[in-house]
């Protein structure tokens, strides 16, 4: 069955599968893993080659853009963090960049990317699962989260020490040491949700951008304006959910270097 044969249904389902290897929880979701390691590389190569051939004249248009970019993360931590960690501004950097480029892959075609390798493989487009966004699987958004989670954790530990910590989480906000349960299960579930939020907010607003955009591919010739319309919207959605999540992850790392 080709990809015109299908109906409207099938074409939405077929392009939100991943292309998959194993079962289960070893369940490897490729596109996303391939995906997210080649636009890390992108970042890296760039901002590599930038700093490597940065000149004290006037700057080229990509140094320029660079540049810009890594002020604007610098004037957003030092007016966001209050501790002193000189890990905070890379940090901010790569997931500001890496997770802006890989939201931006949301302006490519839908069926671009699968035709493709169709044209190069000779292998029918409707047998070729092929999700580009990464931001769109769940999966990813989580591991990133995980990771800040564990930053999280980690800083909080190292600041205050393990009993700074544990302190911090039965005292507050409620001062008798009858409410220390309460207080307890309050700040465990508000330290649980920061992971939570993180993912979902990053994976929710792409993931419904990304439906739209298959939907408006269901309607055919048609499509070709009001794809126009929804790519333009994204301009301001792509890089909003990435500053959103670097952000969050400031502030969360701030108030774990936080001592009282």
């Amino acid at each position: 069955m080709s990809v015109a044969e299908l109906t409207s249904q099938e074409y939405i389902k077929h392009h939100l599968t991943n292309l998959t290897v194993g079962e289960g929880f070893w369940t490897l979701h490729l596109d996303t893993l391939g995906w997210s390691v080649f636009l890390g590389l992108v970042f890296l190569t760039i901002f590599r080659s930038v700093a490597k051939k940065a000149t004290t004249g006037v700057p080229g248009k990509l140094q320029c853009a660079v540049e810009l970019i890594v002020g604007f993360v610098d004037d957003s931590v030092k007016t966001t963090f209050h501790g002193k960690n000189a890990l905070i501004a890379p940090l901010a950097l790569t997931i500001f960049v890496w997770v802006l480029l890989m939201n931006a892959m949301d302006w490519v075609p839908v069926d671009l990317l699968p035709w493709v390798i169709s044209l190069v493989s000779g292998i029918e487009m409707s047998h070729i699962y092929m999700k580009p966004v990464p931001t769109t699987d769940v999966n990813m958004t989580s591991a990133l989260a995980i990771g800040v989670f564990i930053l999280i954790v980690y800083y909080s530990i190292k600041v205050k020490g393990f009993s700074g910590f544990m302190k911090e989480l039965y005292t507050q906000p409620f001062g008798h040491w009858s409410l220390y349960p309460l207080n307890f299960f309050i700040e465990l579930v508000t330290l649980l949700a920061r992971p939570l939020a993180l993912s979902l907010r990053l994976f929710g607003n792409l993931y419904a951008g990304e439906l739209i955009f298959l939907l408006i591919a269901t309607l055919g010739l048609y499509q070709l304006p009001v794809h126009f319309i929804w790519a333009a919207f994204h301009l301001l959605v792509i890089p909003l959910q990435a500053f959103i999540f670097m952000m969050l992850t400031i502030v969360y790392l701030s108030l774990a270097h936080e001592d009282h």
